[in-house]
């Protein structure tokens, strides 16, 4: 458990007497209870705008004793409660304004009535399509789907049917054929994805092969997580190659 001053819910606010630590310091602090936790993971949590540690002339990150406490809080609601970080910052907004928050009990999402509501990074969660439905919902011919298929772009899960993202594959690949880029032509973007969750894979697997079951149950929310930035990252070099190459 930490042993820091909880002061305020808010983020980024320090009294003349609070310590502020660097990033490193505060990975020490919360590893006792996270083990999981990494400076990827806290960067990730300051990108969403979840905690706002200070910046030295130099750029480097400051953090207060109210940052590392909301840090522990944030990763408690995940760990305990497999809140998206949209309904964590709506709890966390909650508090700063003092009102009282209800929490759903540990390890049920079925007990959030609702707010169970994916960041928009993560898919939403139904129940597998069959062929007919995918066609259907996706908007495309099954001559179209036979041919992506052939390429690996869309396939079917191990226990037959599709997930949803499998209509969202079919749609992006439908837009990119109006402008003349061919299945053939993704199989590149095709197997970069694989790659990139083989790297996520890597980083995920030794949390699911960890004792404590709240660390093998969190395994999934880091997968997603390094998933969504790994997406940024990808869309971030892919501009900036254009960019020069436009130039």
């Amino acid at each position: 458990m930490l042993r820091t001053p909880t002061g305020g819910a808010g983020s980024g606010t320090a009294t003349a007497g609070d310590r502020l630590v660097s990033i490193g310091t505060v990975l020490n602090q919360l590893r006792d209870e996270f083990p999981e936790v990494t400076i990827s993971k806290i960067r990730f949590l300051e990108a969403e705008g979840l905690v706002e540690p200070r910046r030295t002339a130099s750029g480097y990150r400051k953090f207060s004793p109210q940052d590392v406490e909301r840090l522990a809080r944030i990763l408690r609601m995940q760990r305990d409660h497999y809140l998206p970080l949209k309904v964590i910052r709506e709890h966390l907004d909650a508090l700063e304004r003092g009102e009282q928050i209800k929490l759903p009990a540990p390890g049920r999402r079925d007990l959030l009535e609702g707010a169970w509501e994916q960041d928009e990074a993560e898919s939403p969660t139904v129940a597998r399509l069959g062929r007919d439905e995918l066609i259907a919902a996706a908007e495309v011919t099954e001559t179209e789907l036979v041919e992506w298929e052939s390429y690996g772009l869309i396939a079917e899960t191990e226990g037959g049917g599709y997930d949803a993202e499998a209509v969202t594959v079919a749609r992006l690949v439908a837009d990119l054929g109006r402008f003349g880029l061919e299945p053939r032509h993704l199989r590149a973007v095709k197997a970069a994805a694989d790659r990139e969750a083989g790297l996520i894979e890597q980083v995920v697997a030794p949390l699911r092969r960890h004792r404590n079951p709240q660390t093998r149950a969190h395994a999934e929310a880091t997968a997603k997580e390094l998933a969504a930035q790994s997406v940024r990252l990808h869309a971030a070099l892919v501009q900036t190659a254009l960019g020069i190459r436009l130039q």
